[in-house]
């Protein structure tokens, strides 16, 4: 199954692609520059900085080929050698290695290179949930390969997102609110969203986005056996009783399943799994504590990463695209102020 996504690869999108190397196993754009989101302009949308991810078999061979025909887009890291970059890329941090501020056909773009193996581990079980987070939400496809273990761990991601945005919403919704929910998941703990990013990211990017994340969804919800999914009205309802919670809880990514169990069962206890999960699928607060586990994973990862961004990034390079996340974020506070 291909991961529903918008599959465009127009000229602009391809011209940029073909300035990489091509051993590539998943490649898409996202964010602002892609899509545009509430309170945007057009015009605003084509100057914002282009975000991209690629998913490479092969990170020391990859970076190798880069550093050929890309050197300047490195930091110092670049006299270290392919083979401590890759090191610091699956290390640190998410195990993403960005490089930032890049010029590429009259725009700036970001791009971040992950192992495929090391996004497969975090689709499948949300280890950081910092590239698993941004393919919760639209993202644009470029190229993809027939890696059928990725393909079935892009799906199994979105069905993680919809099991536990159903934890934490009550019995009756509207799409709306779940893509609310599901865009939240990779925002909450992130440090960024207290100084660095605009506090309506999230409603601005369901807004505009509606028809996105319903082709990105639909099908999960119609085949999920634990929704009524009124797709006319825009409405869901969700089993909330024990067992309906209890078969949510099971189905999580195993690292959060982890958190769960941390939080609930107190040092010393050593209760399985299974045994703490029935206990939280008949607690009126179960929802919180979902909560506080994906907290938990998003707030280590994101820091993580940021620090390590610094060093990839390069101290200038840093400071300017700290400074454009912070004016991005002063507009977004001065269109909220009447």
């Amino acid at each position: 199954m291909t991961l529903p996504a918008l599959q465009n690869t127009s000229v602009f999108f391809r011209r940029i692609l073909s300035q990489f190397p091509q051993d590539i196993s998943l490649a898409f754009a996202y964010g602002s520059g892609v899509f545009k989101q509430a309170g945007t302009s057009q015009g605003q949308m084509g100057k914002n900085m282009l975000d991209f991810v690629f998913a490479v078999e092969d990170p020391i061979t990859w970076h190798t080929m880069n550093l050929i025909e890309n050197k300047k887009h490195y930091s110092i890291l670049k006299y270290f050698g392919p083979k401590q970059i890759s090191r610091i890329q699956n290390d640190y941090g998410a195990g993403v290695y960005y490089n930032t501020l890049v010029p590429s056909d009259d725009r700036l773009i970001k791009y971040g290179v992950i192992s495929t193996d090391v996004l497969i581990d975090d689709l499948l079980h949300w280890k950081t949930m910092y590239i698993a987070g941004r393919l919760h939400k639209p993202v644009r496809i470029l190229l993809q390969s027939e890696n059928g273990k990725l393909r079935a761990a892009l799906v199994a991601n979105l069905k993680s997102a919809i099991n536990a945005s159903f934890l934490m919403l009550p019995e009756s919704f509207s799409e709306e609110d779940l893509f609310l929910q599901i865009t939240g998941l990779s925002y909450s703990g992130d440090f960024r969203m207290v100084i660095g990013e605009d506090k309506s990211k999230i409603s601005n990017i369901v807004k505009d986005n509606m028809q996105h994340f319903r082709i990105l969804y639909n099908n999960i919800l119609q085949d999920c056996p634990q929704v009524v999914y009124k797709p006319q009205q825009g409405r869901l309802e969700v089993d909330k009783s024990p067992e309906g919670q209890f078969t949510q809880l099971m189905a999580l990514p195993r690292t959060l399943q982890q958190q769960i169990t941390r939080i609930v069962d107190p040092p010393g206890k050593n209760r399985d799994v299974e045994e703490i999960l029935l206990q939280v699928a008949q607690d009126p607060d179960c929802g919180l504590v979902v909560q506080q586990g994906i907290y938990s994973i998003v707030k280590s990862s994101s820091i993580t990463q940021s620090a390590k961004g610094i060093i990839t990034a390069g101290l200038m390079k840093s400071v300017s695209y700290s400074a454009k996340k912070l004016r991005k974020m002063w507009k977004g506070w001065r269109r909220k102020t009447p």
